[in-house]
């Protein structure tokens, strides 16, 4: 695709520089300032930038290293520095290798010769004060954790600076550190099935855009080149101004410039965004194509409705990995017999877990058992996929712990691409919460 060319600025530069550098080196903010000319705040932002972008790693008493970057197969996969900051430790020996993955964690609660068996290289031996573990599990190729706030001998950080393996130590005890550390891969492998806008965008070398002094004549150009009715428009600085499509331009003359009949101030998103929120945003909008910016709100790319409702389909299709708090929730949702009038009922026993600090059922709660029920009912109409448009709660009463509700969803409306769905939830024969929610429906391709 065509698309104007544009010279680097600082910031791409020092990101690009930190890209380029070994994995495993110490970066600093005065020695990229030294060495790309720029000032420290310049450098200071981009690392930062590079830290959010999961290429590099600052870990405190020890400062900031270049890691190999994660890709979102892998993400479940701590790196040692990693397990320095989530365990508050220290990192005794080996910080030449604090930017190696770890591939399983293995507690050392048992004899020497036992513990070896379960202990190979990638691996993090979890130990207390047990020095010659430490230097066996290095010697096998496998980082060490000593817990309890305990020191090792100085021939085993010697032998973790040789080996490139670290030594770290934390004040936490082995039960807790284990738990913390299975927390962050399970918060890894949740955030491994959530979509965002930078796995489907079209990335900005494969974007057309114009330019605020562009004629329409380019546009027209184009548009005859790319079949496409819609672009981006950026100023100099490669910032959004505006939107310009195929009604923007229609019976004007083609020298006038793109900035007099564009759409200013578009909806924008990020690439942290989610592919949910933004489908949201483009049915609730009507929008075909929105621009992915950066923090200065410089163009990244694009992501286009039809990518972002192909990818939320092809992801409803995936198997999860790892319970979200809504996987716990609808998993507790029953159906039960119907009523005399012949409308669907559902069950759901109000658990300690999912009450507020007074005892009664949380609004999240309750919000989430609404549109699950709305939605099970709504697909009973229509094999396909549904995208919330609006959720409206009109009251909810307090629900005491284990109070068994009993939610019923009505269909109002429903066509060929659109659904509207009256839930009300009831205990022991009282109304309790009352609902509206509107959804889109979405055929499979």
């Amino acid at each position: 695709m065509k698309r104007v060319k544009r010279l680097e600025t600082k910031h791409e530069q020092i990101l690009k520089h930190i890209d380029g550098l070994p994995v495993g080196e110490k970066i600093s903010v005065r020695q990229i300032a030294k060495a790309l000319t720029v000032s420290e705040g310049t450098a200071y932002r981009a690392i930062k930038d590079a830290e959010n972008k999961g290429y590099v790693s600052t870990i405190e008493r020890v400062g900031t290293i270049r890691i190999e970057q994660k890709k979102k197969e892998n993400i479940e996969k701590l790196t040692f520095a990693e397990v320095v900051n989530i365990v508050d430790g220290q990192v005794l020996g080996g910080r030449a290798g604090l930017h190696k993955t770890l591939n399983k964690f293995v507690i050392g609660a048992m004899k020497l010769e036992a513990m070896m068996r379960y202990t190979g290289p990638g691996n993090l031996l979890i130990v207390g004060n047990r020095t010659q573990a430490h230097e066996q599990a290095l010697k096998a190729g496998a980082a060490v954790l000593i817990t309890g706030g305990f020191d090792t001998e100085e021939q085993v950080k010697k032998l973790a600076d040789e080996l490139q393996m670290p030594v770290i130590t934390t004040s936490y005890d082995t039960f807790t550190v284990a738990t913390m550390i299975n927390r962050a891969i399970y918060d890894q492998l949740i955030k491994k099935e959530i979509l965002l806008v930078e796995d489907i965008l079209t990335p900005i070398h494969e974007t057309t855009f114009l330019k605020t002094t562009d004629p329409i004549s380019v546009y027209l150009e184009y548009n005859k080149e790319t079949k496409h009715s819609r672009f981006p428009v950026v100023d100099e600085n490669m910032k959004i101004q505006g939107m310009v499509t195929s009604k923007d331009i229609m019976s004007q003359d083609e020298n006038i410039l793109i900035e007099k009949v564009m759409t200013k101030s578009p909806m924008t998103v990020g690439a942290k965004t989610s592919v949910a929120s933004s489908a949201h945003m483009m049915v609730w909008e009507g929008i075909e194509l929105i621009p992915v910016v950066n923090d200065n709100h410089m163009l990244q790319g694009i992501i286009s409705r039809q990518d972002v409702l192909k990818a939320m389909q092809m992801s409803q299709r995936q198997p999860q990995v790892g319970e979200t708090i809504d996987d716990i929730i609808t998993g507790q949702l029953s159906k039960s017999e119907g009523n005399a009038k012949g409308e669907e009922i559902y069950r759901y026993e109000v658990t300690p877990q999912m009450t507020n600090h007074l005892g009664t059922i949380s609004y999240g709660v309750f919000t989430t058992i609404v549109t699950e029920t709305a939605n099970r009912v709504l697909r009973g109409f229509k094999r396909g996929d549904l995208v919330v448009e609006n959720t409206t709660i009109y009251f909810i009463k307090p629900v005491q712990i284990d109070s068994m509700l009993q939610i019923v969803p009505k269909v109002l409306e429903v066509g060929r691409k659109f659904g509207k769905v009256d839930v009300e939830v009831y205990n022991q024969g009282k109304l309790v919460g009352k609902a509206m929610m509107t959804c889109q429906l979405l055929d499979r391709p």
